[in-house]
């Protein structure tokens, strides 16, 4: 069951085309990536699936709702984190969370329990101005699953953050996810795409280049490499639909020279630059 499906969504902002025709399905409980540089046309997509924004052209269902028909609907089953942190900085964690509770009409309670689930309870107390950049992340991340929705979108979840912290909210996507939770994330950390996404969408220039998982991207856009690294210190990379290296490495196995052998396919980034000829800073 599909719980996102957009149909040649199309936006324009007078005569810049952001996001041109792109199409693309969500299956219920799957975390899926919209991958590409700033200007790709990723928060403009995230805006238009949430409601925020109209399409100039095409159509969306998130949830069963139409994002612009039926936006009042929308509101109540999705969940927006979006890159810029918008928390009251002055109050504390728990005081946060609580105001946002009061608009969505959820229970107290709620609050204890999602101040929890992200990890921040021993820090409810304290305001925001005193937490880390991880730590207000997780805290938008729980205001946004304060009404319990199906649908979670996050834009650019973890940018700017340490590795520690960046590695503690892709923990809780996980956990989300195997919830039940449907998660699009947009990123150009390619990495943390191949970590967490089912699938992924290569976005350039406002379309979809290529849209997989991550490994058939791999296998259909990469080559199949293997570093080897022998005893002496020194190494190779072979080709394993070469017959001659699969041979030579046969040979090196079997005589004992081989200390560790690894794969060296192509990662999500190298293959986003080979369709596209441009780098993710670009």
């Amino acid at each position: 069951m599909n719980t996102i499906e957009a149909v040649n969504l199309f936006r324009a902002f007078r005569e810049r085309k952001a996001v041109q025709d792109i199409s693309f399905a969500v299956a219920e409980g799957e975390i899926f990536g919209l991958l590409g540089p700033n200007g790709a046309g990723k928060t403009t997509t995230i805006r238009m699936l949430t409601g925020q924004l109209r399409p100039t052209a095409g159509e969306a269902r998130v949830a069963g709702c139409d994002v612009v028909r039926d936006r009042p609907a929308l509101k109540s089953q999705i969940g927006v984190v979006f890159e810029y942190q918008n928390l009251y900085e002055r109050m504390t964690g728990g005081e946060n969370l609580l105001f946002a509770a009061r608009l969505f009409g959820c229970k107290h309670t709620r609050v204890r329990e999602m101040l929890e689930q992200v990890g921040l309870a021993d820090r409810a107390k304290e305001p925001i101005r005193n937490y880390s950049n991880g730590m207000k992340q997780r805290l938008l991340i729980a205001r946004a699953l304060l009404h319990r929705p199906r649908i979670l979108f996050l834009d650019e979840p973890t940018k700017g953050l340490d590795p520690t912290a960046s590695g503690q909210i892709r923990d809780l996507v996980m956990r989300l996810a195997a919830q039940g939770v449907t998660i699009l994330l947009t990123t150009h950390y390619m990495e943390e795409a191949d970590q967490l996404c089912r699938r992924v969408a290569f976005l350039n220039e406002g379309r979809i280049v290529a849209m997989d998982t991550p490994q058939k991207l791999k296998v259909a856009h990469g080559q199949r490499l293997v570093r080897t690294v022998f005893r002496d210190g020194s190494n190779r990379t072979l080709r394993l639909d070469d017959p001659a290296d699969g041979m030579q490495l046969g040979e090196w196995a079997a005589r004992g020279e081989i200390l560790t052998i690894h794969s060296a396919e192509a990662t999500l980034e190298q293959i986003f630059i080979r369709l596209t000829g441009k780098g993710l800073d670009e």
